[in-house]
């Protein structure tokens, strides 16, 4: 976990409650001009009460600039981006005619799928041609073309599962999926930093929800323990069914799961491993397939193995891959396969197109490079920054690197003095993250090139100093470059 410096916290604490007293302060007056006006709501009563719409109004829209910011072309290592402004202190946004060239740090394009490529670009366009945009219907009714099944086996074989099954949308992958596995008389224990997909499709299982402390493998043994041997509320009876959740990379961490450790109290305990690999499938491993593979797992021993095409692979939905069994009982009893709209026929070419470049079915060695140069991208940016003198989370090999921001004020500085110099980061707070630790979140893809990382150190250490959140003591070398041209300096270093 995450230890933060006793005078960052205080600060941040008087930041989060000058603004809390500011906000009430205006809420105060707006109560007194609005009491003057008529109410037109003739008896109904509001749909916002209170402090409902509180952090949105006064603290949200101050800064929501920084987000939502729209682009106008294909998230490559550079995109273009939108220019915005607003009449009224930001309550509104209006789009303008102007359009700014920026490095993409922002998107899960880890492989750099996302944009147009030379085996999978035509072959999409073909199957819209063949298919259609739509399918138009849900996947029992007329929504499961021959594109579906291949898309499937071709999951399946590359998981290391016997089958699989695909949705049209990953949110619903897992917040669909676990309310069927589980119910009422069930156990779920979900890491504390699990997404927000998983804690909801946890909360509709109806079965009794218990977390363990982030990637505390001895922590999870002994809530395993305690709630096996106190067995269901009231009752005391013994559990029906118990499912250990765990995600592949944590995406506001980027830190790897310790999947080995994890997978061994599993399986003292006689648990289900349910992992979530988001952002981990076709990111990490030598071959691309996810923390088994890069932490020599045996796929058999993960019970559920949950993932989204909409990062390494470029496209959207999600997969569940498992036992024959599992998935026969999924396809007859999930909503998400039931009464959704299947997949797009050219969304599910993408991924097929682009699993057989990961896998050098097309005929090149590009998977192999892509998957190469995504590990050198993200070890060598993560260890500059951390050189720095940043506060970086995560792990090796991981492309998800947050900086730590901490105070709210640094938020829209950081984000909004990048964007400037023509550099597109992701600033994420409350309620995605902790209140005390806001941060912005690099996304690495192999699609960048090294004057890219280069070019993003360079703005990114001149708006550190700018606004204050270099924690740490950055290296001699690296304050002796500072004082000389800093992409030469880097490039003799790299040498």
């Amino acid at each position: 976990m995450i230890t933060i410096p006793y005078l960052t916290a205080l600060s941040t604490y008087f930041s989060y409650g000058l603004l809390f007293a500011f906000g009430q302060f205006r809420d105060f007056f707006r109560k007194i001009f609005d009491w003057w006006q008529a109410s037109n709501l003739q008896g109904y009563a509001p749909i916002c009460l209170g402090l409902e719409d509180f952090y949105i109004r006064r603290l949200y829209l101050r800064i929501q600039d920084c987000f939502g910011r729209p682009i106008a072309s294909a998230p490559d290592a550079w995109f273009d981006v939108v220019e915005r402004y607003s009449n009224d202190n930001n309550k509104t946004l209006k789009r303008t005619e102007k359009i700014s060239r920026c490095l993409n740090l922002g998107s899960y394009n880890y492989l750099g799928f996302a944009a147009a490529d030379e085996y999978c670009t035509p072959r999409v366009i073909d199957s819209l041609n063949r298919f259609s945009a739509s399918t138009c219907s849900t996947r029992v009714d007329g929504g499961t073309t021959t594109l579906h099944k291949e898309l499937e086996d071709c999951v399946a074989n590359f998981v290391g599962k016997p089958a699989a099954v695909v949705f049209g949308m990953g949110y619903v992958t897992n917040s669909a999926i676990l309310p069927v596995i589980i119910g009422k008389g069930g156990l779920i224990i979900s890491d504390s930093l699990n997404h927000n997909s998983i804690v909801n499709g946890a909360r509709g299982s109806g079965a009794t929800i218990r977390v363990f402390q982030h990637n505390t493998p001895p922590h999870l043994e002994k809530v395993l323990r305690e709630h096996i041997a106190e067995g269901q509320p009231r009752t005391h009876r013994p559990w029906k069914k118990i499912i250990v959740v765990v995600e592949g990379i944590y995406s506001m961490e980027g830190e790897i799961c310790k999947l080995p450790e994890i997978v061994a109290i599993c399986k003292k305990y006689k648990a289900y491993v349910y992992l979530d690999e988001a952002h981990s499938i076709g990111a990490v491993g030598k071959t691309g397939r996810g923390v088994c593979e890069l932490l020599g797992v045996d796929t058999a021993d993960v019970d559920i193995m949950m993932g989204t095409f909409t990062k390494s692979f470029g496209s959207c939905g999600g997969y569940i891959a498992g036992s024959k069994e599992l998935i026969q009982y999924l396809k007859y009893t999930c909503p998400a396969h039931l009464y959704a709209t299947s997949i797009s026929p050219p969304a599910a070419q993408q991924i097929i197109s682009s699993i057989k470049v990961i896998l050098g079915e097309d005929g090149s060695s590009r998977g192999a490079q892509k998957l190469a140069k995504i590990r050198e991208n993200s070890n060598f940016f993560r260890s500059e920054l951390q050189k720095m003198g940043f506060e970086v989370l995560g792990d090796n090999d991981s492309p998800v690197m947050p900086i730590m921001l901490y105070n709210p004020a640094k938020i829209p500085a950081f984000s909004r003095e990048c964007l400037k110099q023509n550099v597109a980061v992701v600033t994420v707070a409350f309620p995605a993250t902790p209140l005390l630790l806001a941060r912005a979140r690099i996304c690495i893809s192999a699609s960048h090139t090294k004057e890219d990382l280069l070019k993003a150190l360079e703005v990114i250490s001149q708006v550190g100093d700018m606004v204050g959140i270099k924690y740490f003591p950055a290296e001699p070398t690296k304050q002796l470059q500072h004082q000389h041209q800093q992409p030469e300096k880097e490039t003799i270093k790299l040498e």
